[in-house]
């Protein structure tokens, strides 16, 4: 079984928000397959990357609104799916594989013919187009060792979490970065190239493309970084949903049964979540104690655990939401979309997110 996922992370809550099973093609063109399988005619065969945006669709349709989404190199490297989120006018960082192309530096582009070329014969050219001096795209991976702007820049570190092995660091560099979007493959709008090296293991590379730019309306690099290395909360999501919830647990095999068992399964976590972070802010007001030496209204936290920097001065991204928190930005909730009541029902606790929301298949 091949399913979508969307989960929302704010601070220590972790919850799903939708779920569908994904329909290969070869089951989508077997009528007969799938009427034994209780599969609705009206089901028709959806790329994963068109199911994750029906889910983010319905997602804000409902109310739903995050500081960004992220997802794995799988959905990053459909530019389709990326403009779909474009469309929208939602945020994300996207990890990308590392052929994925596109310019640190804006190419030109040729929006009519010259004048002396206008009434030459001859197969007529498209426009607008690149221009024949601009160079080609080129792989994230070249990019890295061959451009001047990667070149100059020394590597950065920087402090993601505490592992089971130690401190997890990472060395950083980043560039403005225009991919391919639209059916005609020219170069979009700015985005950010972020190139992450794993200092214990140096061959360890992931990229990330961003359409939120370092610098601009409160923006910086620690934040795209912390979207960018924030899907381990899902996993464990998905973790406690599997063995303290049961979602993997099921011997049916109906395409409306198998919804029903997954959407039973997110609505039972969502109101563990609650109950779990209700029962956790009740024991820190207690554990918080006022300072008798000042009148003030300040005070001292008692047994709260303190993050340890790996690194001396450099920045602990995943450092808690009390103490370093992202502000939260007002997004376009693109077009409104019609959503199946089970949709509604997840979506109706009104959760709004000052963080990240991730975007899974399995």
């Amino acid at each position: 079984m091949v399913s979508v996922h969307t989960g929302y992370t704010v601070g220590d809550f972790q919850c799903l928000l939708d779920s569908d099973l994904y329909l290969p093609e070869s089951w989508a063109d077997d009528p007969q397959r799938c009427k034994q399988a209780g599969i609705p005619e009206e089901v028709v065969y959806r790329k994963k990357t068109d199911v994750a945006l029906g889910q983010i669709g319905c997602a804000l349709a409902n109310g739903i609104r995050v500081f960004a989404w992220t997802f794995d190199e799988w959905y990053g490297k459909d530019g389709q799916f990326l403009d779909g989120l474009q469309n929208m006018g939602q945020n994300y960082v996207a990890e990308v594989p590392a052929n994925f192309t596109g310019w640190v530096k804006e190419p030109h582009i040729l929006l009519h013919p010259r004048t002396e070329k206008r009434h030459k014969r001859g197969r007529k050219r498209h426009f607008p187009r690149l221009s024949a001096k601009a160079l080609p795209a080129s792989e994230v991976q070249n990019l890295l060792v061959y451009s001047r702007k990667f070149q100059k820049q020394r590597w950065k570190k920087f402090y993601i979490k505490e592992g089971e092995k130690g401190p997890v660091v990472w060395k950083v560099k980043w560039s403005k970065f225009y991919r391919k979007q639209g059916s005609d493959g020219l170069p979009g709008s700015a985005h950010c190239l972020i190139v992450a090296r794993n200092v214990l293991n140096p061959d360890e590379v992931k990229y990330f493309v961003s359409n939120m730019l370092p610098g601009s309306n409160g923006i910086t690099l620690e934040k795209l970084l912390r979207v960018a290395f924030s899907r381990w909360p899902i996993e464990r999501c998905f973790k406690l949903a599997k063995n303290e919830i049961g979602m993997d647990h099921f011997e049916i095999r109906s395409w409306r049964g198998i919804h029903r068992h997954l959407y039973i399964s997110q609505l039972s976590q969502l109101f563990c979540c609650r109950v779990h972070q209700d029962l956790r802010e009740k024991k820190l007001r207690r554990q918080f104690v006022s300072d008798s030496r000042t009148g003030s209204l300040c005070g001292i936290c008692v047994g709260g655990r303190s993050e340890l920097s790996a690194v001396g001065s450099e920045t602990g991204l995943l450092s808690s939401i009390r103490d370093n928190p992202v502000p939260s930005k007002t997004q376009s909730a693109g077009q409104r979309t019609s959503c199946p009541p089970k949709a509604a029902e997840i979506a109706s606790f009104g959760y709004r997110s000052r963080e990240v929301t991730l975007l899974y298949s399995g």
